[in-house]
């Protein structure tokens, strides 16, 4: 598989599109373009992010910086070590969802956030043009070892206000899926302080992925047999970076991962802050929902992580995030965070004492499909959304990501994915069928412009 540079940084295939040659490249580049102080380093957990993390550290002594190594931690977790230290920006080694033989980088400013298009497409050219010098005069950098930055994380999670005022959870059983890489540790972690008790699934820190490791209900079937077997409470699993949070209720079933940022969104509204809320425009209607009946403001944002972090910031929103399963919340950093969609969802459950299945029925019923296609190149998207245009005149319509077609009670989003080489195809409406009738206007239009 070729390279792939994106909003969400650098993705490729072991031993093919991903070398360390490559890897040096881009955290050369990188460093040559942060300000003066530390570069804050993290892994996801995948046996090759070890190698990789070695090429970045060395590379990266030889740029003259001083190296914090989280080691084996979620991506947000370097993201908020970054946020608030001294750091001129940080690394996580880690290819999110994708299968296991990719790896890549994420890039992370000084202020804890992901570099946006321009500071990503400033990285590409420095690469490309070789702007970047290793000089043998250069003295050499340190590496600190960090080995408190998952209790910090919880310690953050924990002091939020929102957290502060839910009840003890008396022992209540969890089945936490952490897929063997880095949420493997932390999740448990925080659960328990929260006074749950954990039963772990998949939580050895390994990297050995014991399933496809996209956090989907097709790939967690072992997650809601767990808790049938256990008689849990409810189950939790997160993705390899622990960015992405998707939960099952008391009966073993998935609650849909779009319902996450809708409980989270819940728990913010109603227990903390009130204003805007910002989600991605492939997001499920009931987060606007939801904010509507707190009387707030709803605002989309393209898909990718930096997007929604700056129209957060631009209209003071007081919880965003994407409806895979992100949640990003500014009290705690401006990142998606698998441990602080727990922090709030689980305080929703413990403030109003009711089960996940009870919390989920009162959240508004909207019916969702996402498909995906085959996309040589992202030009190949453009003939589908000219005629898209044209075929929905009567919607709403956005298209700085792809093209947002917006009814009062339906949607559709047609784009090519930043991360994989495909165009995704996202409807939802009121019922299974207006969905796929959405979906199948576009397949029809897919045809005729091809």
């Amino acid at each position: 598989m070729p390279l792939i540079r994106s909003i969400s940084g650098l993705r490729a295939t072991l031993g093919d599109s991903l070398t360390p040659s490559i890897v040096a490249d881009y955290t050369a580049a990188f460093s040559a373009l942060q300000p003066q102080g530390p570069i804050v380093v993290g892994r996801d957990g995948r046996p090759s992010g070890t190698w990789i993390a070695d090429v970045v550290l060395g590379t990266l002594r030889a740029c003259g910086r001083t190296v914090h190594m989280l080691d084996l931690v979620p991506t947000p977790t370097v993201q908020l070590f970054t946020e608030h230290s001294d750091a001129a920006g940080g690394i996580a080694i880690t290819a999110s969802h994708n299968p296991a033989p990719w790896n890549g980088l994420k890039f992370i400013g000084a202020d804890g956030v992901f570099l946006d298009a321009a500071q990503n497409d400033a990285l590409w050219h420095h690469v490309d043009n070789r702007l970047f010098v290793l000089s043998a005069d250069q003295q050499s950098g340190n590496v600190v070892h960090v080995d408190n930055a998952i209790e910090r994380h919880i310690s953050t999670i924990l002091g939020l206000s929102v957290v502060q005022r839910a009840p003890h959870a008396n022992g209540k059983r969890v089945v936490v899926d952490a897929v063997n890489c880095s949420g493997s540790f932390i999740v448990p972690k925080l659960l328990e302080r929260f006074g749950y008790t954990v039963i772990p699934l998949h939580c050895d820190g390994s990297g050995i992925f014991p399933h496809v490791p996209e956090p989907t209900a097709e790939n967690l079937t072992g997650l809601g047999e767990a808790v049938r077997e256990q008689r849990a409470d409810f189950g939790i699993a997160v993705d390899p970076d622990g960015d992405r949070l998707v939960l099952y209720d008391e009966h073993g079933e998935p609650i849909g991962e779009e319902n996450t940022i809708a409980l989270a969104t819940a728990a913010v509204l109603a227990y903390g802050n009130t204003g805007p809320v910002v989600v991605n425009y492939s997001t499920t209607r009931v987060v606007d929902d939801v904010a509507a009946a707190a009387k707030q403001t709803t605002y989309r944002a393209p898909v990718g992580e930096i997007n929604v972090v700056r129209r957060m910031q631009n209209v003071g929103a007081v919880i965003g995030g994407e409806g895979s399963g992100g949640v990003i919340y500014p009290a705690c950093h401006y990142g998606r965070d698998a441990m602080v969609g727990i922090g709030l969802v689980t305080a929703l459950l413990r403030l109003k004492a009711v089960t996940m299945s009870a919390a989920v029925a009162e959240l508004p019923r909207y019916d969702m499909i996402k498909t995906k296609m085959t996309l040589d190149h992202r030009a190949a998207i453009g003939p589908l959304l000219d005629e898209c245009r044209k075929a929905f005149a009567d919607a709403i319509i956005h298209d700085d990501d792809g093209l947002h077609a917006a009814w009062t009670d339906r949607w559709v989003h047609v784009r090519a994915s930043n991360t994989e080489p495909i165009m995704r195809i996202i409807a939802e409406a009121p019922s299974f069928e207006e969905a796929q009738r959405l979906i199948a206007r576009v397949t029809d239009l897919q045809e005729r412009s091809a």
